[in-house]
C-alpha cells in the first residue's frame, strides 16, 4: 500500500504537499519489475528517476542483492505519527536496496561509464583554490583509485578537470577563473555547498562549466553531507568502516532542547521561529549568540547533543536539498532532530519519516511545543522516534578532501565526454 500523508501546514510557512501519484506508480512498477526479473549475474539495472536520491547508480551484478534487500521493506514496521507504511518510508527503504548507497557514483546528467581498463592512466584533478590540510591520497582516505588531486596551478595544462568553488572564484581578484583557451577535453566543475541565498552572481558563469558538484541530488556529482547506511548493507558500501554505528539512545537525558547557532540574524526564519518557540518551552542556546558554552574538543557539538533529547536542526535558508551538518550532528548525537528547512518530503529522502520532527507538522508553534513536552515524558513516543537507529549507521562526509576525490572519480568515469552546463542560475535557484 502506498500513501502520501498530507501534514497540516501553517499558510504563512508553506503550502500543503500534493500527493505524488506518479511517484507511487513508479515505485510500484519498479517493485513489480524486480519481482518478475530472474536473478542474472553481471547484469545492470538502470534506476528509475522516482527512486531517491535519483543520482544513485546501481552496481552491475547486484540484481540479486536488490531482490534480497526488498525484504527490508517487507519486514519494516514504522508506527506512530504516520501510522501506516507511508510512501516516504517506501522511498527511504528502497534507497539502500536499489542504490546500495554507493553515493560516490552519483550523476543525474549521464549514466555511469566504466573506469578505463588502463588503471595506470591516472586522472588529474586541479583544485583551483586547494584547502591545505585536505587529504591528497584518494585511495588511502576514501578507497577511490586512479585519482590524483593537486592544488598546483602550474599543472593546469595537464589537468583532466579543474574544480572551482563558487565563493572562491567570485572573490579571487587575482585569478577569478583559469585562463582560456582551456586544454582539449578538460572539464570545469562548478563546486558549491552554500544555499542559493548565499551564492552571489552565479549568472556570471553561464555556459562555461561542464559539471556541477553540490548537495543537490540532481547535480552531476551529488555529495550529501551525510547519509544513513542500513546495517544489513554495511558489507556492500564503500568506506562503511568510517560510518558511526547508532544506538537507540532511549536512556534518560538531562537536557530537553538545545540549539547551536553562530550566525544570528533577526531577519532569518529560524531566528523568528526560535523566538516564538522559546515562549512555550526552555531551549538551551549555544554558540556565539547563546548563553551556554560548548565543551572543548573537535566533536564538541555532538558531545553536547548527547546530553539532550531534542536538537533544533534549523537551516539558515530554505531551499531544495539544503540539509546541512546540523541534521547529521543531531543524528550522530542521538537526539531527535526538530527540523526547519526544505519540506518534510525532502527530508524523507534521507531519513525514515519518524526519525525527525518537522516544524510544518504542526499548525502552530504552541502545538509543536506541546508535542515535544509530550514526547519527553512518554517512553513509547521516544521509542517510536528512535527505534529506527538500531538498524542503521550514519556516514559523515569529510570536508574538503572527500569532495575533491569524489569529483576526480566522476571525471574518471566520464573520460571522452564533454557536457556544457547551461542555465546554471535557473537550475540552482529552482
Amino acid at each position: 500500500h502506498f500513501f502520501n500523508t498530507k501534514p497540516r501546514h501553517k499558510k504563512h510557512w508553506r503550502g500543503e504537499m500534493e500527493p505524488n501519484r506518479a511517484t507511487a506508480s513508479c515505485i510500484k512498477s519498479s517493485i513489480a519489475e524486480y519481482q518478475r526479473s530472474p536473478v542474472v549475474k553481471n547484469s545492470s539495472l538502470k534506476t528509475r528517476a522516482c527512486l531517491v536520491p535519483t543520482g544513485c547508480s546501481v552496481i552491475a551484478g547486484d540484481r540479486a542483492n536488490i531482490h534480497s534487500d526488498l525484504s527490508l521493506i517487507k519486514n519494516s514496521s514504522f508506527k506512530g505519527m504516520y501510522s501506516l507504511f507511508s510512501l516516504a518510508a517506501v522511498n527511504f527503504l528502497l534507497l539502500p536496496g536499489i542504490c546500495l548507497l554507493d553515493l560516490s557514483d552519483v550523476s543525474n546528467a549521464e549514466p555511469s561509464v566504466p573506469v578505463p581498463e588502463d588503471d595506470s592512466a591516472e586522472t588529474l584533478l586541479l583544485v583551483w583554490r586547494y584547502r591545505e590540510g585536505s587529504p591528497r591520497d584518494c585511495w588511502r582516505s576514501f578507497q577511490i583509485s586512479g585519482c590524483t588531486v593537486t592544488g598546483d596551478r602550474s599543472m593546469y595544462n595537464k589537468a583532466d578537470a579543474v574544480l572551482m568553488r563558487h565563493r572562491d572564484v567570485i572573490t579571487d581578484e587575482e585569478a577569478p577563473l583559469p585562463p582560456e583557451p582551456r586544454p582539449p577535453a578538460q572539464k570545469w566543475i562548478w563546486f558549491n555547498v552554500e544555499s542559493p541565498t548565499n551564492v552571489p552572481r552565479p549568472w556570471k558563469y553561464e555556459g562555461i562549466y561542464n559539471l556541477t558538484l553540490t548537495y543537490r541530488e540532481d547535480s552531476d556529482i551529488f555529495v550529501p553531507l551525510g547519509y544513513l547506511i542500513p546495517k544489513a548493507l554495511l558489507h556492500k558500501v564503500p568506506r562503511a568502516s568510517f560510518a558511526y554505528p547508532l544506538s537507540s539512545s532511549w536512556n534518560p537525558r538531562p537536557g530537553f532542547v538545545a540549539w547551536v547557532v553562530s550566525h544570528w540574524e533577526n531577519r532569518l526564519e529560524r531566528v523568528h521561529f526560535y523566538e516564538l518557540l522559546k515562549d512555550y518551552i526552555k531551549i538551551d542556546l549555544f554558540g556565539r549568540a547563546g548563553t551556554f558554552t560548548l565543551p572543548p574538543g573537535r566533536d564538541s557539538v555532538v558531545q553536547m547533543i548527547r546530553q539532550y533529547r531534542f536538537y533544533l536542526a534549523f537551516e539558515n535558508a530554505q531551499h531544495t536539498d539544503y540539509i546541512t551538518e546540523k541534521l547529521w550532528n543531531a543524528v550522530q548525537g542521538g537526539a531527535i532532530p526538530v527540523v526547519l528547512g526544505p519540506s518534510r518530503k525532502n527530508y524523507e529522502r534521507f531519513l525514515p519519516p519518524e526519525a525527525f520532527i518537522h516544524v510544518d507538522d504542526f499548525p502552530t508553534v504552541q502545538e509543536l511545543a506541546q508535542y515535544l513536552l509530550k514526547v519527553k515524558d512518554s517512553p513509547s513516543l521516544i521509542q517510536m522516534h528512535l527505534s529506527w537507529r538500531e538498524d542503521h549507521s550514519v556516514y559523515m562526509t569529510s570536508l574538503w578532501g572527500e569532495f575533491y576525490c569524489t569529483a576526480c572519480k566522476a571525471v574518471r568515469m566520464r573520460k571522452g565526454r564533454i557536457n556544457v552546463v547551461r542555465n546554471l542560475t535557473a537550475w540552482f535557484f529552482s
